[in-house]
């Protein structure tokens, strides 16, 4: 008999050691990095401040005080630099920009973990940030955001009526969803595994999946909504996006792009013009 509490022991032990690694996830690295050289603009090394003391640490790119603002927003474990593409193409085209390191990510002040609705927290700190400080008279705001950064864009247009604009690139519905396919493609089980992570964010973290979920927020934003996807998206399925829409109505529109997956939608010949046409229509 001994060996069978033995074996379970261990299982116990594996467990929970997978499901430390499994939290560990939600908790991002900061991955320090500097200005960018050689850019086709100016700037200014900024701190935005929360409303819990911390600070994000950003890019201000003045335009004009009378254009309006696009907040660009990285994905999962990434920081400003991931925008660097679009700040590229954005520059020169008649908007002030602002690129942030989302809390625990780059520059900005550590947390202890992340989530779509910090990510939305952030965006709109952003917005505060340039609004306050007078950096233009164009009240008018609009976001670029990828992954669980598009998923926060998405929530902060719902609860910002300053956002006009949003343009998401391989942005989910619904986090459950997501999380689940991440586990499964790692050979991760629902129970216990997953079930425990889900009750782990919602007693520990106060976070309700369901009540978070993009989906339920788009149809109540003012906002249009330019929501692209990678066909061959892996990481977060092309579903995902025809969710959105569905959702969206009539002020959304969906570009599935054949051929792309997760990251490299920004390759696609037409891409640059396509979004920024968005954004000045």
């Amino acid at each position: 008999m001994n060996w069978i509490f033995i074996l379970l022991g261990i299982l116990l032990l594996a467990i929970v050691i997978l499901f430390i690694f499994m939290v560990k996830g939600f908790i991002n690295p900061v991955d320090k990095h500097g200005v960018p050289e050689r850019v086709p603009f100016q700037v200014e090394e900024i701190k935005i401040p929360l409303e819990d003391g911390r600070h994000l640490y950003g890019w201000w790119i003045p335009a004009d005080k009378n254009a309006p603002t696009i907040i660009f927003a990285h994905g999962w474990g990434r920081n400003a630099h991931r925008m660097l593409p679009y700040l590229k193409k954005f520059c020169c085209n008649g908007f002030n920009m602002l690129a942030f390191d989302a809390r625990g990510h780059g520059n900005s002040d550590p947390d202890k973990y992340s989530n779509l609705v910090k990510f939305a927290e952030d965006i709109i700190a952003s917005v505060n940030y340039v609004d306050l400080k007078q950096k233009t008279q164009n009240k008018d705001f609009y976001l670029v955001g990828l992954s669980i950064g598009g998923a926060g864009s998405i929530y902060a247009a719902a609860h910002d009526k300053r956002i006009k604009k949003v343009v998401t690139v391989g942005a989910f519905a619904h986090p459950a969803s997501v999380m689940k396919k991440q586990f499964k493609d790692h050979y991760i089980p629902y129970y216990p595994m997953i079930w425990l992570m889900f009750r782990y964010l919602k007693i520990f973290q106060k976070l309700d999946l369901n009540k978070i979920a993009p989906e339920k927020h788009i149809p109540y934003s003012e906002a249009s909504f330019l929501l692209i996807h990678g066909e061959k998206d892996r990481t977060v399925p092309v579903e995902e996006g025809k969710r959105l829409v569905k959702a969206a109505g009539d002020h959304a529109e969906l570009w599935i792009i054949p051929g792309r997956g997760h990251s490299d939608c920004h390759l696609e010949k037409g891409f640059w013009e396509k979004v920024i046409e968005f954004m000045k229509s």
